[in-house]
């Protein structure tokens, strides 16, 4: 390691050995060094590869001191004693402008977002938290002369993680943005980088649309002498910043409401007056161009008129009077609009603003003092250790001097601007001089302190203060004015009247319905306010700390100013942090992990040490004939005086793991050389059994082979001689069986002639009705009907005993005529005569249209759907073919019209198109079909309900109309028959059924009577809840 990492651990301890050490690694490229937990970062100003993927997953999951000196592992402790220990963390940056603050801050929260969880949520999350930086970086950092990308903002971020460490989401708070800036840049700074990154890389079309030029020499608030910097690419940056402002989450018309308005404050900043007298003697003010006024109220969708009037007026209003007055050019507030539009007051150096930023540095400085330096020797006393208190500077009483709400200087600048009568900045100065006159860290000329009176380096209208960096000289002018933050009324409504709806969010006050008369608090209260609340928040978190300090003023790699940084040092109290951690123990450590890291330097400890903690760190140090003098016992943790004591153990430890290792290496070696032997004789039983058990199996085959043989013999053998014996046993019973067969002849056949005489009679009738029958069926064929089926014509009954025959004979004979003259059908016409019939089962006296359409051939395509090109587009829509193509009307429910529709019924669905574009409606699956509904009478309504709960009863039931009404509920009935392999469907037929439209059952209700409107069937809206149809009575 080069030079000491820690500089609790520096030996010996100065301020130039401090420095020293600083310089040795900054010169070999070691850019961060410990104070114990505290991270001190040297600004390289270069790139260096320490920053790479592989050095986050070196430092992941590491403990803080394991490797050199990192940024990374001080986010590491941070991000896992929150994920781990469930402990709010917060990381305090802090540095002058140019010490690295905004690219540590991007190193912190990049090492997060690539340690934490994976997933398409949280990998959102991580992309929205990196790519704020851009957007904030685009309207809050601008060049200094310090800084290329100086924040003129102070900005903390609180980012929530859920209980596995993944990040849920960020709040973002800014602090006192340099809004000044917009107006006036100090020579060789340039305004925010948004407003050159939008004239360099925006497109000619946008710039159009935002009435804007790419001369930078246009506009009166973008500076000329800095208006390009080194290495820094702003229309590179512009497509970044709109990229960045997606991924966070802006809309696209969102993001160009923000280019409006910053394209507005270029306007505003051409606006220029000019005076004119009245003649009551007052001055007035006008525009003396008004093109840029006119694109600027264009863009913000503003009348001109209003605006302009809104500059140059103030209207003053007291109880019930309304007094309005005009401005003169030096009282035109056009700065004050642009700081209600961009956000801050204008910023002078070491004014107002000036003063609040160095009191948010002292209530750091003091967070600090109060978790770091106090708390270190408060440790002491917790754990029990005998300590001799280290002096150093507390700036509490610095914080005290501005904040104390009774004689603090915020509380006097307050109680000026709130107290009637005149008041001015000298009377401010005044009240300072005589309230703070024997504090010992205000200074001001015209104090009653009689030193500081002949002190020419104070001007008589400044004061100054002694903070913890050093002194700082206010000068008083404005001090008053910029408390108040002021802007006129007027303006504000102006801005309120505004179409463009961010401008409207940006000037709530301005809303007329929403007037308030009261005072609004004064600058320095709610930054006090705010900073105060930040300070608490502070508190209730770990603190970590980064204290990042700059080499050189010139902004340039290699370079190491010794006095610049000893006044860096000095001014942030490292010193100080050192001494506090080195003067009494500089190692600290809590018994379990101090024991768990040592145990293996003594053998009682090791591998495990039994009892408690602090006792096996007591038996560990005895042994390693530590001295008493050396090391202290606390309460909870073990305190190492000297350095050197540490690096014994380290050497002592590393060497004992040289051993370890040896060790480890020596029963591996053994370990893997005996299972390799275990194997091999493993592996040597199983081939022996399997070879046993191979040589067994041969043997045996070869015995069940022999065994087979021989038994195969026996049993031959054995069937041949019973095969001898059942063959004699069958020719002995076919000749007893040849024997008695002959012997019964004889004895029947002398029976038969004694008795043959006495049935001669039943002999003779049988021949005679055999005889009849005969004639009969010979007769029959000369007088057989036609082959016609509905020829009903038979020959009379010759005798009553075949009446039976007779009538089963005619059966007969019509069903084989009719099966032959089903025979000569086609099948397309049996299919015909198949629906006719179906269609009698259905309908025969059931409905009185039915009769009507007995002559009437079932055609199926009344629209000849493939041929006629106007349905091309339906055709190629409906995959299957199509049993059924008709009009029919779909009836409304609101009004109870009907709207013509294309109904096509298939194998497996019906669908619904409309009749002029044939787009599909409505395809609705056979199964989804539980019955249809239709009336007695000779209408041509019918209603197919739906199955509760399926996709196609979203919309509800069909209620449709047709002049085929038997034919499409006929085809219907057979195909869903077919499809749903089920039983008939329901066919309900009823004058009076319920409809499900949508939500609502509707009652469909069918009378007799003629309707004024024809002859046809019409319905009607009765209510919500009944549609009645009026049906023409049959003539």
């Amino acid at each position: 390691m080069i030079g000491v990492g820690d500089m609790v651990l520096l030996e010996p301890l100065n301020e130039d050995s401090f420095i020293e050490n600083l310089r040795k690694r900054f010169d070999h490229n070691e850019i961060y060094t410990y104070i114990g937990s505290v991270v001190i970062s040297m600004n390289p100003y270069r790139s260096l590869s320490i920053f790479t993927p592989e050095k986050v997953e070196e430092y992941r999951n590491r403990n803080f001191y394991e490797l050199s000196p990192h940024i990374y592992a001080l986010a590491d402790e941070a991000y896992r004693s929150l994920r781990d220990q469930d402990k709010d963390q917060c990381i305090l940056i802090t540095g002058e402008s140019g010490a690295g603050k905004t690219e540590a801050s991007k190193l912190v929260m990049s090492y997060v977002a690539a340690v934490c969880g994976r997933g398409q949520e949280v990998n959102k999350v991580k992309e929205q938290l990196l790519q704020s930086n851009p957007v904030l970086e685009a309207f809050g950092n601008a060049k200094t002369v310090r800084n290329d990308n100086s924040s003129r903002f102070g900005k903390y971020m609180d980012i929530e993680f859920d209980f596995k460490g993944d990040p849920l989401g960020g709040v973002i708070s800014n602090y006192l943005l340099e809004k000044s800036r917009v107006c006036k840049q100090p020579r060789g700074e340039r305004n925010f980088h948004i407003f050159y990154q939008l004239l360099s890389g925006a497109s000619g079309d946008t710039l159009t649309k935002l009435k804007l030029d790419r001369d930078f020499s246009k506009y009166n608030y973008l500076s000329l002498d800095s208006a390009t910097v080194n290495g820094l690419d702003d229309a590179a940056s512009f497509r970044t910043v709109r990229n960045a402002m997606q991924i966070v989450g802006f809309m696209e018309d969102e993001v160009q409401l923000v280019l409006e308005l910053v394209a507005a404050v270029l306007k505003l900043g051409n606006i220029e007056f000019k005076p004119e007298s009245r003649v009551n003697g007052f001055d007035e003010s006008r525009v003396k161009d008004k093109n840029d006024l006119k694109e600027m109220c264009e863009l913000l969708g503003i009348e001109q008129s209003v605006l302009e009037r809104a500059f140059s007026y103030r209207t003053v209003e007291a109880k019930m009077e309304k007094v309005s007055t005009t401005l003169n050019v030096a009282q035109v507030r056009r700065s004050a609009l642009l700081n209600g539009i961009y956000g801050c007051s204008p910023l002078q150096d070491n004014s107002f603003e000036q003063f609040i930023i160095n009191y948010c540095n002292e209530k750091l400085q003091q967070i600090f003092i109060e978790l770091t330096l106090r708390e270190e020797q408060e440790e002491y006393v917790r754990e029990g250790i005998e300590w001799t208190n280290i002096e150093y500077f507390n700036n509490a009483i610095i914080c005290d001097l501005i904040e104390n709400n009774q004689n603090g200087i915020l509380a006097m600048l307050d109680e000026e601007c709130l107290r009637p009568g005149t008041v001015t900045d000298d009377t401010f100065l005044d009240k300072l001089n005589t309230i703070c006159a024997e504090h010992q860290h205000f200074e001001s000329r015209l104090s009653k302190n009689s030193k500081f009176l002949t002190d020419h380096s104070l001007p008589h209208s400044c004061f100054r203060i002694q903070h913890y960096a050093g002194k700082v000289l206010y000068r008083v002018e404005g001090f008053v004015d910029k408390n108040n933050d002021l802007l006129y009324r007027d303006l504000s409504q102006a801005m309120y009247k505004a179409t463009h709806s961010l401008m409207r969010q940006l000037f709530p006050e301005g809303n007329p319905a929403k007037v308030n008369l009261k005072r609004p608090l004064t600058a320095g209260f709610q930054f006090k306010a705010s900073v105060g609340g930040l300070m608490r928040n502070l508190q209730t978190k770990n603190p970590n700390y980064i204290r990042c300090i700059k080499p050189n003023d010139k902004k340039a790699a290699h370079i190491f100013t010794d006095s610049l940084v000893c006044h860096q040092v000095r001014y942030l109290g490292l010193m100080e942090n050192v001494r506090v951690r080195r003067a009494g123990y500089a190692f600290r450590q809590p018994y379990e992990p101090c024991l768990e890291r040592y145990k293996m330097l003594c053998k009682q400890t090791w591998p495990h040490w039994r009892g408690p903690a602090r006792d096996g760190v007591e038996v560990l140090l005895t042994d390693c004939s530590v001295p008493a003098e050396e090391f202290a016992y606390g309460r909870s943790k073990i305190f190492i005086r000297n350095p050197r004591t540490l690096f014994t153990l380290e050497e002592r430890r590393r060497a004992c793991l040289e051993d370890l290792a040896t060790l480890i290496q020596k029963i591996y070696r053994g370990w893997k050389c005996r299972t390799h032997f275990l194997l091999l004789k493993k592996s040597q039983v199983v081939v022996a059994a399997w070879y046993r058990r191979y040589a067994q199996q041969k043997k045996y085959e070869k015995i069940k082979s022999a065994t087979l043989v021989m038994q195969s013999f026996t049993r031959g053998w054995k069937a041949r001689k019973i095969l001898r014996q059942l063959k004699y046993e069958k020719r002995c019973k076919e000749a007893v069986t040849t024997i008695a067969a002959y012997w019964h002849g004889t004895q029947v056949r002398r029976e038969y002639r004694k008795f043959f005489r006495a049935n001669a009679g039943k002999k003779i009738y049988c021949f005679i009705i055999q005889r009849i029958m005969q004639k009969y069926f010979l007769g029959l064929k000369t007088t057989v009907p036609s082959m016609s089926p509905i020829d009903n014509t038979w020959s009379a009954q010759p005798y009553s005993f075949l009446e039976g025959a007779h009538t089963e004979l005619r059966r007969i004979f019509h069903l084989w005529r009719c099966k032959k003259h089903r025979g000569q059908f086609t099948e397309e016409k049996k299919a015909v005569y198949e629906e006719k019939l179906e269609a009698s089962e259905i309908f025969k006296n059931k409905k009185a249209l039915y009769p009507s359409s007995v002559s009437q051939p079932f055609k199926g395509d009344y629209l000849e759907i493939h041929k006629n090109p106007k349905y091309q587009k339906l055709n190629s829509a409906v995959e299957e073919k199509v049993l059924l193509a008709d009009v029919v009307n779909k009836i409304n429910r609101a009004n109870g019209k009907g709207s013509p529709r294309l109904f096509l019924l298939t194998k497996n669905n019906f669908v619904l198109a409309d009749q002029k574009t044939g787009q599909v409606k409505a395809s609705v699956p056979l199964p989804d079909l539980t019955s249809v509904s239709v009336s007695t009478q000779s209408d041509g309504f019918f209603a197919l309900k739906l199955k509760e709960g399926s996709a196609s009863a979203a919309k509800g039931d069909f209620l449709l109309n047709s002049e085929h009404l038997i034919e499409i509920i006929t085809k219907l009935h057979r195909t869903w028959t077919t499809a749903a392999d089920k039983d008939q469907i329901n066919i309900d037929i009823s004058d009076e059924f319920l409809v499900q439209f949508k939500q609502d059952k509707v009652c469909v209700k069918f009378i007799q009577g003629g309707p004024k409107n024809g002859t046809s069937a019409a319905c009607k809206r009765k209510n919500n809840r009944l549609l009645e149809v009026s049906v023409p009575s049959s003539p």
